[in-house]
């Protein structure tokens, strides 16, 4: 699910010296190796102004007095960040959407923005719990009102270029149900019709194995095509995760293995022009995940693939890292949760270094605010990314208890649940969103966000832009609002 590539230039190519051949006659040297080419930065820009838009889901917000109906709401950039004034509210109702508002349909479930149709804009893929998903197109004038079903889209959906023709696909987790408990994915080619109609389409086996639940596409060995990786569970189980090559021809029908993950970006965190794996590291276990510190591990790029060459885990115990790592469990009056570090991650450059920096949600951290511990208030740290690859030097971090930032930490805030980094304003800089989906206001847990702005310095409390569902005249009750972020 909604996982691309953010990643910064590729390293530039070094020029071949000339040596002297033994007959004392100068010939040239072999060619130098190709440098990776430059990963893709995907934009969210509905209407190609050159603003990064934000996509807000909502999926268990009551519509029209039906539960968990779920919306999603559209903020549209500007050069003075988001335009909240203005924002397009959508729903199962919404004309041109197919179908009709349900109860439990968990409109805005799962989000994937890319440019589908290869016109230029980008466009805005919707799913929810009744397996089907739709695509709303962009333009001048940003989302229109046609809506196309996209067929085969059941489950966590991806975006991403896997045959590297220029055209973007959208990889699903559908596939033919059977008794056998065989898994797969459906990869539909783009360019897709208005209708909804992709190129081609091609299903993958998985085999005997659980899943996938969730997708991360980037180009993590320099080829210039997307790969895949997938990850696997049941239950509490946690199986290993599989990378997926992306070929001329689409994606392999072969992977090899990862150690376990739980979704995650891909982003060139050491400029060395390889999109590297930056995931949750859950062990071997989805069980404890509510009750872990928290860990996040990095497996770099390379020519061939992923974790082929070096790994790295980062915890708030990790030199430099802000915060400590702390964990929950069963107490005698309720259960506590961990820090979580880790939860939710994203890429971009907050500080137009040309590096990827990731953002990391702490939703779980304990906030001392008032002079008490306040549960589950939540946290975010921005991780700098570096020539020596990610880790905590120039770590900031942030919580509702922040000199500048709006609102107070509060028990079950969860700020931290969903981050996003973008550039809303268009200065070439990644703007930091957090949803904290766990905030009260007319309802409880009707959730809210903020969005930091992006600096040479890097995130600053400077000009935070925060707002809700009230604001933007979205449903309130239950909307936990920010439950997913598209991307």
């Amino acid at each position: 699910m909604r996982r691309t590539l953010i990643a910064a230039a590729a390293a530039a190519a070094l020029a071949a010296p000339l040596v002297l051949a033994a007959s004392g006659t100068a010939s040239a040297a072999s060619p130098a190796p190709k440098a990776p080419k430059a990963p893709r930065t995907p934009v969210t820009d509905f209407n190609k102004d050159g603003y990064a838009d934000l996509v807000i889901g909502a999926p268990y917000g009551t519509v029209g007095g039906k539960e968990s109906a779920g919306y999603v709401a559209v903020v549209y950039g500007s050069k003075s960040g988001p335009d909240h004034a203005h924002p397009r509210v959508i729903d199962r109702g919404t004309p041109g959407v197919p179908g009709d508002v349900a109860e439990y349909d968990s409109f805005g479930r799962e989000l994937a923005v890319d440019d589908f149709d290869g016109d230029g804009y980008s466009d805005l893929a919707v799913g929810g719990f009744t397996g089907k998903a739709y695509v709303l197109w962009g333009s001048g004038d940003g989302l229109t009102g046609a809506t196309a079903e996209l067929p085969g889209s059941r489950g966590d959906l991806a975006s991403g270029d896997f045959n590297g023709d220029g055209h973007r696909d959208l990889v699903t987790g559908a596939y033919p149900a059977n008794e056998d408990e065989i898994g797969g994915m459906t990869v539909s080619y783009g360019p897709f019709t208005r209708g909804g109609e992709p190129a081609k389409r091609d299903v993958v086996t998985i085999g005997a194995y659980r899943g996938p639940s969730q997708f991360v596409a980037g180009d993590m060995n320099g080829d210039g095509v997307d790969d895949l990786v997938t990850s696997h569970n049941f239950e509490d189980k946690a199986y290993a995760s599989k990378f997926w090559k992306g070929t001329r021809s689409g994606i392999s029908r072969t992977s090899t293995g990862l150690k376990s993950s739980d979704g995650g970006v891909v982003a060139d965190v050491d400029g060395d022009g390889y999109g590297d794996f930056v995931t949750r590291d859950n062990g071997g276990s989805n069980d404890d995940n509510s009750y872990e510190a928290g860990t996040v591990r990095v497996d770099y790029g390379s020519a061939a693939g992923p974790a082929a060459t070096r790994t790295k885990k980062i915890t708030q115990d990790s030199p430099g890292v802000p915060g400590v790592g702390e964990t929950g469990g069963q107490g005698p009056v309720e259960d506590t949760s961990g820090d979580q570090f880790g939860a939710d991650l994203s890429a971009g450059d907050v500080n137009g270094d040309g590096l990827a920096d990731i953002a990391v949600g702490v939703p779980g951290e304990d906030v001392k605010a008032g002079g008490k511990d306040v549960e589950d208030a939540g946290s975010v740290v921005v991780l700098k990314g570096a020539k020596g690859g990610l880790g905590g030097t120039g770590a900031q971090a942030f919580t509702q208890s922040t000199a500048g930032v709006p609102g107070a930490s509060e028990k079950g805030d969860v700020f931290g649940a969903r981050v996003l980094l973008s550039d809303v304003n268009g200065d070439k800089k990644a703007d930091l969103t957090v949803a904290a989906v766990g905030e009260d206001a007319t309802y409880a847990d009707s959730g809210a966000v903020w969005v930091f702005r992006g600096a040479g310095s890097g995130v600053t409390t400077a000009g935070i832009a925060s707002f809700g569902p009230g604001v933007l005249g979205a449903p309130e009750k239950g909307a936990r609002f920010g439950t997913e972020l598209g991307r």
